[in-house]
């Protein structure tokens, strides 16, 4: 199992954004590879802090994981697994002086070389039936993507000598200060285009569709965002590709809805069918079901089929199945039936008889949250 991202930095839930930085830095000092050169469990725990952090950072993917757990962002490739160039290229600034200014010696990324550029994300939305969310799937889907035009060659940036940005000295009333800019040559990539084909934009990048397979696990809810790592836009050069947001849509269904990882069905039957009892075959997420209707049903009656709902997200099950049984009311009888149903009208089998176990609605409707 996934180990929790606030026992990895060593926080508690209610940490603030300013402790969850701080308790990062101290271990991503403690184990950057230049202080552990050779030690891989120590590589895998710098790894792990700098995932935890890019989620615990974010209060959107805070939110996200505080109620969904890993899988908001797990499934087939959607988050997890941080390389070394997507750590640098996003948390380089965080360790400040710890390491004289820069991260030395380690995989390109040292003092006074640039950071990789990561290219652009590209956001899609999917769209979802209840049975594909109860069960999971796999979806391929078609995404115009920016990639590096094949035959495209860079150089060095002239402006920055490739290191992505430029430093001024500038005389002011304290002294002389100096200050570091983006290259507005290159970009920040430290690269600039010598050789692109004919269609490739000024960056050596083409747009082409790719076909992505997504893999969604079963349980997510309406409006949840997924990540598809390295399936954006490339970046120029060196970079690192950005990422593939896919944003769940879930598609009305026609006769369930859905509260929860709970189920919801209404189920009309008739009068007769109430009085004398019957069976009925309904539909689930997972195929139809036969329920039997006992004699002398009451309207409002709710049957719960148990697991017959969605799967938790978070691993702790699946949710039930909550049949509303409502008695329908014919409005237009034949002459026959009225005055079956005058004779009927005095009979003490048909005068209202509520007992113990037919429940008031408001406790019926607490029995459904119990």
């Amino acid at each position: 199992m996934k180990e929790d991202y606030y026992d990895i930095l060593g926080v508690s839930k209610n940490a603030t954004a300013s402790e969850i930085k701080k308790a990062y830095r101290k271990k991503a000092i403690e184990f950057h590879p230049d202080k552990n050169p050779g030690d891989a469990k120590a590589e895998e725990m710098f790894k792990k802090a700098a995932e935890a952090y890019e989620v615990l950072s974010d209060p959107d993917k805070k939110a996200r994981y505080d109620q969904f757990g890993h899988q908001a962002f797990e499934g087939g490739g959607f988050g997890g697994g941080m390389n070394m160039d997507d750590i640098f290229s996003q948390f380089g600034d965080i360790f400040g002086s710890a390491f004289g200014g820069g991260f030395g010696g380690f995989g390109g990324f040292g003092g006074a070389q640039r950071g990789r550029v990561k290219g652009s994300n590209l956001r899609i939305r999917v769209k979802l039936t209840l049975e594909e969310v109860a069960n999971g799937v796999d979806k391929k889907i078609k995404v115009k993507r920016k990639k590096v035009a094949p035959g495209t060659t860079y150089k060095t940036c002239p402006t920055c000598n490739g290191h992505g940005q430029v430093t001024k000295i500038q005389n002011t009333i304290l002294g002389r200060m100096q200050t570091a800019t983006t290259c507005g040559t290159c970009k920040g990539t430290g690269e600039v285009i010598d050789n692109a084909p004919a269609g490739a934009d000024a960056f050596g990048l083409i747009a082409e569709e790719e076909t992505v397979s997504i893999k969604i696990p079963a349980g997510v809810v309406d409006g949840m965002q997924l990540k598809v790592s390295g399936k954006g836009n490339d970046a120029p050069g060196n970079g690192i590709a950005g990422d593939l947001l896919v944003a769940i849509e879930v598609e009305a269904h026609p006769n369930l809805q859905r509260e929860g990882d709970n189920l919801h069905y209404d189920l009309y039957i008739s009068y007769s069918d109430a009085v004398l009892g019957t069976s009925k075959e309904i539909e689930t997420v997972t195929g139809k079901v036969r329920i039997k209707i006992d004699a002398g049903t009451q309207s409002g009656k709710i049957l719960r089929l148990r697991k017959k709902g969605i799967p938790s997200i978070n691993g702790y099950g699946v949710g039930d199945l909550l049949v509303h049984v409502n008695v329908w009311t014919p409005k237009d009888l034949t002459k026959e039936q009225r005055e079956f149903f005058e004779k009927m009208r005095d009979d003490e089998h048909f005068e209202p008889k509520p007992e113990k176990e037919d429940k008031s609605f408001f406790e019926k409707v607490k029995d459904m949250f119990s």
